[in-house]
C-alpha cells in the first residue's frame, strides 16, 4: 500500500462516521452496521495496519464514496465537509494535550470488556463511549457543532450516539495525521488521493 492508500483508508473512516452523524442528527435514526464499523475502529488502538485499524476497505467503501465525491466538487453536503474540517483542527488541539489522550485512552480500556460482552453498538457501550467525550473532548475548543432537526437533537440517546460517533471521526482523524495527512493534501494532492481511492475500490 501506498501512504495515500492510508490516508484515503483513514479519511474514508472519519466520513464514514460523520456522515452518520450527519443521518442521526437529522432523521433521529443511525444505521446499526455503519455504527458498528465506525465505533469498533475507536477500539482498534494497536492495529497492525491503518485497513486493520479502520476494518477493511469494504468497511469504509461509502466513506470513500463521499471522499472521491468530493475530491470531484459533486459533493454537495456542506455541512459534512465542514464537520470534518472540525473534526481535522480539533485533532490538533487533542494530540496536543497529553494527559487528555491518556484519559480517553484509559477509558476505551475500561470499555473494552463492555465491548466484547455486548458489541459496540448497543446502548450500554454508546453511553459509555459518549460520557467519555462529554468529559474530555468536549472541553476543547472550539467545539464541534452539529447542525440537524432540533426534535431529534434535544434527545438524549441521539446525543450519545453522536457524542460516541465523533469520537470514532476524530480516532481516525488522528489515524489520518499519523499517516503523514495534512490538510495540503486537499490543495495539492487531490490527484493522489482520487487515484488511490480508485485502486483502493477496484
Amino acid at each position: 500500500m501506498t501512504p495515500f492508500d492510508d490516508r484515503v483508508l483513514a479519511l474514508g473512516a472519519l466520513l464514514v462516521a460523520l456522515s452518520q452523524v450527519r443521518r442521526i442528527a437529522e432523521t433521529g435514526q443511525s444505521d446499526t452496521a455503519t455504527l458498528q464499523v465506525a465505533l469498533d475502529s475507536v477500539f482498534r488502538l494497536d492495529a497492525a495496519d491503518t485497513a486493520a485499524a479502520v476494518g477493511g476497505v469494504d468497511a469504509v467503501r461509502p466513506g470513500l464514496r463521499l471522499l472521491r465525491d468530493y475530491l470531484a466538487g459533486t459533493n454537495k453536503d456542506e455541512a459534512l465537509g465542514k464537520l470534518a474540517m472540525a473534526v481535522m483542527q480539533l485533532e490538533r488541539r487533542f494530540v496536543a494535550d497529553g494527559a487528555m489522550t491518556e484519559r480517553v485512552r484509559t477509558g476505551l480500556r475500561a470499555l473494552r470488556g463492555p465491548v466484547e460482552r455486548l458489541g459496540s453498538p448497543h446502548h450500554d457501550v454508546v453511553a459509555g463511549l459518549a460520557s467519555l467525550y462529554a468529559d474530555t473532548i468536549s472541553h476543547l475548543r472550539p467545539r464541534v457543532m452539529v447542525q440537524g432537526n432540533p426534535h431529534y437533537l434535544g434527545q438524549a440517546g441521539v446525543v450519545a450516539e453522536i457524542r460516541a460517533l465523533l469520537l470514532a471521526a476524530l480516532r481516525a482523524a488522528v489515524l489520518w495525521r499519523q499517516m503523514g495527512g495534512s490538510l495540503w493534501d486537499f490543495l495539492f494532492r487531490r490527484r493522489d488521493m482520487a487515484a488511490a481511492i480508485d485502486q483502493l475500490m477496484r
